[in-house]
């Protein structure tokens, strides 16, 4: 193990690594596969998050970081933001950066300095963004902690492309969404990808998961029908109602979305209050779930707040 001699212009408290096979870039290592869950085949079960604007959410999430590691100029940039958004001064930027750094500790969180070359080494491909950190996974939220208060939330049934996830659980963020609720057969939310791609939405909006089987998961359904929601599946029926009737004078609503192709499954939908369609030009037969999704959550938010 080696560290690279400290200087106060590489702010006081961050170590500089220069060996790759240093142990405590561990978490960092073959990021690919560390944000598998803890019960799959080499899964860590770590939260990753990159960039500044999600390490900056993950910081703030329930989520305990344990280490954040960066390219120079990347993590400087990170660190004075960090201040100034959470209100730490000192009597000058450098003092500044070396209490930003104590906070950061005070937290549990390790502070890392690399060149490009051996974070991407240690990470197993080029980290082009030049901060990453990680973070340790909790207890999930039942689903009755996650609609505390809720007016207005999303289900999700057999939805595997985690790009789609990433993209709902930003686009329910910027919508009001309260809650976004897990069916069977879907991904993970907390895959790499999912964190990236929802812009770290995923780190601040309550999800949770249903019990049961891809053959009987829409039974906990009666959770949300016992807390007042009524339950609207979205379908490219053209018998349907559109949205926008469906959603008229609802009070509680959980818009119920499944995978693109074959859509949410005739047994769930057959066990909500309503269907909706999302009224399209003709010669359309379906849209990207993501943005059917978003076009469901901003008609919801029109009719809370006009």
């Amino acid at each position: 193990m080696s560290t690279q001699p400290a200087s106060f212009d590489a702010i006081d408290g961050v170590v500089r690594p220069d060996d790759p096979h240093d142990p405590r870039l561990d978490d960092f290592r073959d990021l690919n596969n560390s944000d598998h869950r803890p019960d799959l085949p080499d899964g860590k079960g770590l939260v990753i998050a990159e960039g500044a604007l999600v390490v900056g959410r993950l910081i703030d999430s329930r989520y305990p970081v344990r280490a954040i590691v960066g390219f120079g100029s990347k993590l400087r940039g990170f660190i004075d933001a960090y201040a100034e958004e959470h209100g730490i001064v000192a009597e000058d930027p450098a003092s500044t950066r070396v209490a930003c750094v104590q906070h950061l500790h005070s937290l549990g969180i390790e502070i890392y300095e690399v060149s490009r070359a051996l974070l991407a080494e240690v990470a197993g491909f080029d980290m082009h963004r030049g901060l990453v950190a990680v973070a340790q996974r909790t207890e999930p939220l039942s689903v009755t902690q996650a609609i505390d208060g809720a007016r207005t939330v999303v289900v999700l049934e057999g939805v595997g492309d985690l790009e789609n996830i990433g993209s709902i659980f930003r686009n329910a963020a910027g919508m009001g969404v309260d809650a976004v609720l897990f069916g069977a057969g879907c991904a993970d939310p907390l895959y790499r990808r999912v964190v990236r791609v929802s812009m770290g939405h995923v780190l601040r909006l309550p999800f949770a998961f249903f019990e049961g089987s891809t053959r009987n998961w829409h039974h906990s359904m009666q959770q949300l029908h016992e807390a007042g929601f009524t339950t609207v599946s979205l379908t490219p029926d053209p018998q349907a109602p559109t949205i926008a009737a469906a959603l008229q004078g609802v009070e509680k609503a959980a818009l119920l979305v499944g995978a693109e192709g074959p859509g949410l499954s005739e047994r769930t939908m057959h066990y909500t209050h309503t269907r909706a369609r999302i009224p399209m030009a003709e010669g359309t037969d379906s849209l990207n779930l993501a943005t059917a999704a978003a076009i469901a959550f901003y008609e919801r938010d029109r009719h809370l707040h006009g």
